[in-house]
């Protein structure tokens, strides 16, 4: 995706250096607009590989509306391990409380509980939420199959009431879908960038959350569009960025998903992409 990484050259070139929360430096630009037309190929990165299993168990786990981080840690998902839920153990940087942070298994109402549940009281993970809240994703759903022309199909993560619950405030805090020409667009917004990390796993993500769309609807896949605020590099990613736009752009691959019945009954096994090629991994160590 000749777009990514001209947005990583961009950055390197003209960014502005900043502090932030971790300790880590970043450059950033400001304002930034990532589109791809779903028909060229799933847009995942072939200069390096992006791991793909990761991506669709975590969204799986949004779609249940799960905040139990064992639950990714069964399906060999690690991602989450460093952070939790702040009330249970605040948020540090010293050696103890980053131990307490991974034993932890509560990761409070992120995205996907406002995803299902918004506006419920958040009771921890094992609670029962059955009926409590605002289903976001269940009305976005029911709506794009009966009312696809309607321009309110958005779901919000950003709830303020439930920030300080939450082990990460909301990075990608919402998504929008709407249709043309008998295709289904997903447009998200993200207030904070991690470019050479973060990134492709959610242009991946929100790839695949508009292909399962796609399928619940019964109609095409069309632009998947990401609106973009603080769009930053760690300097600790560097030369890996460097190394990345040394390597030469390949084909994409498509997606296939096989056996779908619902949105709500697909799993992360019953997606796979064919084709997909990458060039060797390229480690980005995670600023926490």
């Amino acid at each position: 995706m000749e777009q990514y990484l001209n947005l990583v050259k961009d950055i390197l070139k003209t960014g502005e250096r900043k502090e932030n929360r971790t300790g880590i430096d970043t450059y950033l630009v400001s304002g930034r607009i990532f589109k791809h037309d779903m028909k060229k190929g799933f847009p995942i990165l072939t200069t390096k590989r992006v791991p793909f299993q990761l991506v669709k168990s975590e969204l799986e786990f949004f779609i249940k509306g799960l905040t139990d981080k064992r639950w990714l840690q069964e399906r060999k998902n690690k991602i989450w391990d460093e952070w939790c839920n702040p009330k249970k153990v605040p948020y540090a940087h010293d050696e103890e409380s980053k131990n307490r942070m991974m034993q932890e298994n509560d990761l409070g109402p992120i995205y996907g509980f406002q995803w299902r549940h918004f506006g419920a009281e958040y009771k921890g993970p094992d609670a029962d939420y059955s009926g409590q809240g605002i289903d976001q994703l269940a009305t976005l759903v029911e709506t794009l199959k009966n009312n696809p022309n309607d321009r309110r199909m958005i779901v919000n993560s950003w709830n303020p009431a439930q920030l300080s619950q939450m082990a990460l405030p909301p990075c990608h805090y919402g998504f929008q879908v709407t249709t043309s020409e008998g295709k289904v667009n997903l447009l998200w917004n993200q207030r904070s960038v991690d470019t050479m990390l973060g990134l492709p796993f959610n242009i991946a993500s929100y790839g695949l959350l508009l292909h399962l769309l796609a399928k619940e609807s019964g109609l095409e896949e069309g632009i998947l569009t990401g609106f973009l605020a603080d769009v930053h590099i760690y300097e600790n990613h560097f030369e890996g960025a460097k190394e990345q736009l040394s390597r030469k752009p390949g084909e994409l691959p498509r997606i296939d998903t096989e056996s779908f019945s619902s949105i709500f009954n697909w799993e992360f096994t019953d997606s796979k992409l064919v084709g997909y090629n990458p060039q060797l991994k390229i480690d980005f160590k995670i600023a926490v």
